[in-house]
């Protein structure tokens, strides 16, 4: 792989069934530098309906009625901050060090990562991962096994393993801005640096890993992304790693390890000491201090880490770059070849997390409703998908139709029933938690009055 080609700025559509290369938007803004393609491609996120749900999806805490925890938009904007300061800091070494292609900015690549960073989670369902558990086991289920005996076994694969990550691809290809034309068209770079899992459901590495980032709607579009940035195949659906997505990677691992410790201690789950106890080696002690406030306290510690982390990463990623672009990195991640003082630290605020916060009674309730939440929403669509598909529609009863007049769109029948059933996961992740948890209350009867 070569950065001329892994940057890239070409944008793809679907026209007639075909897809196609498309004009680069930024040549049309009128005057050079108003717009850069990756700042286009931030505009298009940034303003997409999928982007503003993110303000009603969880990030840790199920409905949390706490101001001042975070959800998966802020999440997200602070992702894409870490991830343009990681990208800003690797392409000035890029430059430095004369890898970057002429033409190109250090800006273009902190631009890359930061619209990666910006849709990193714009295909989480409701409930953050427990609704994607939730809308697996209902699938798995074997009392639903006939309403799936028809598909092939990809689509089984797909329909049974909702993945946030494959959903996200699916919003921006398929769903927003464009509908069914190529989506949002964003650069080839952006999705690139997007995909941390190129491969589809069935591949080897999904069933080793459990994770994938390409359904099967999608996988003709990606084909052509990845030919145009060059991306190593592995398989007959699996492709190497951009090497963008490994800032991606880490601005996000670098976030949930220290901002969901620092939502814990806002909303009294963890003792402030606990906090300082895992950051303050990183140095500037005698500024924190200073202050008895929890809040200033947690602020700073977390300034001085994501800053620490950042460096970090950026030297590693610079000392790899070689076996990134081979598609060779024998690391898990960057933050795996990090110094020990950055690695375990972040290793241990995910072990805290997950013995104290994670595993907390008031969220532990919440996502425990959240299971009979999503099956009672999958138990009125999708036998009512299954019959218009394979009995027609004069075998739809009453409660079928009215199930089916939730969609936002009308199932077509020519369609096949993966593609039913598609349309159903689309509708249920999309949902805002609010949104999810109003609608199975509703049409369980419960809120009838």
């Amino acid at each position: 792989m070569n950065w001329e080609a892994l940057l890239s700025t070409r944008r793809f559509k679907l026209h007639a069934g075909n897809i196609q290369a498309t004009s680069t938007p930024a040549t049309l803004e009128g005057a050079a530098g108003l717009r850069s393609d990756f700042h286009i491609d931030h505009d298009r996120v940034v303003f997409s309906s999928a982007f503003r749900r993110l303000g009603r999806k969880t990030q840790v805490h199920p409905l949390a009625s706490h101001d001042h925890t975070h959800n998966r938009l802020t999440h997200s904007v602070e992702v894409a901050s870490v991830g343009r300061s990681l990208g800003n800091r690797v392409g000035a070494m890029m430059q430095h060090a004369g890898l970057l292609p002429a033409g190109y900015t250090p800006f273009d690549i902190g631009g890359v990562v930061q619209v990666a960073c910006l849709a990193h989670d714009i295909g989480n369902p409701p409930f953050g991962h427990t609704g994607e558990e939730a809308l697996r086991e209902w699938f798995r289920d074997p009392r639903h096994a006939t309403l799936l005996d028809s598909l092939s076994h990809a689509e089984k694969a797909d329909i049974q393993t909702y993945e946030g990550n494959a959903h996200g691809l699916r919003m921006i290809a398929s769903l927003e801005m464009y509908a069914g034309e190529g989506g949002m068209r964003l650069t080839c770079a952006a999705i690139g640096a997007l995909i941390k899992y190129p491969w589809t459901s069935d591949a080897q590495r999904a069933k080793a890993r459990g994770k994938f980032n390409l359904y099967r709607t999608e996988l003709a579009y990606f084909e052509h992304v990845a030919a145009e940035l060059g991306l190593i195949r592995k398989g007959a659906h699996h492709w190497a790693r951009h090497p963008l997505s490994y800032l991606m990677e880490a601005a996000d691992d670098i976030c949930y390890a220290i901002l969901d410790l620092e939502d814990a201690v806002e909303i009294g789950i963890l003792d402030v000491k606990e906090f300082e106890a895992l950051f303050s080696h990183f140095g500037e002690a005698e500024r924190i201090w200073h202050t008895d406030d929890p809040r200033q306290k947690c602020a700073m510690l977390r300034g001085i880490a994501i800053g620490r982390c950042v460096a970090e990463v950026a030297e590693k990623f610079m000392l790899h770059q070689d076996t990134l672009l081979r598609g060779t990195f024998p690391g898990k991640d960057l933050i795996d070849a990090c110094a020990p003082s950055i690695k375990e630290t972040l290793l241990a605020a995910k072990a805290l997390a997950s013995q104290k916060v994670y595993r907390h009674r008031t969220k532990l309730v919440t996502e425990l409703a959240s299971y009979p939440c999503i099956g009672t929403v999958l138990d009125v669509l999708v036998p009512a998908a299954y019959t218009l598909i394979c009995h027609g529609e004069d075998a739809l009863s009453a409660r079928h139709q009215l199930a089916l007049s939730l969609l936002p769109k009308p199932i077509r029948r020519e369609l096949g029933l993966y593609h039913a059933y598609m349309q159903v996961l689309d509708y249920i992740g999309a949902m805002t938690d609010n949104y999810a948890a109003n609608l199975a209350r509703e049409i369980s009867g419960v809120g009838i009055l």
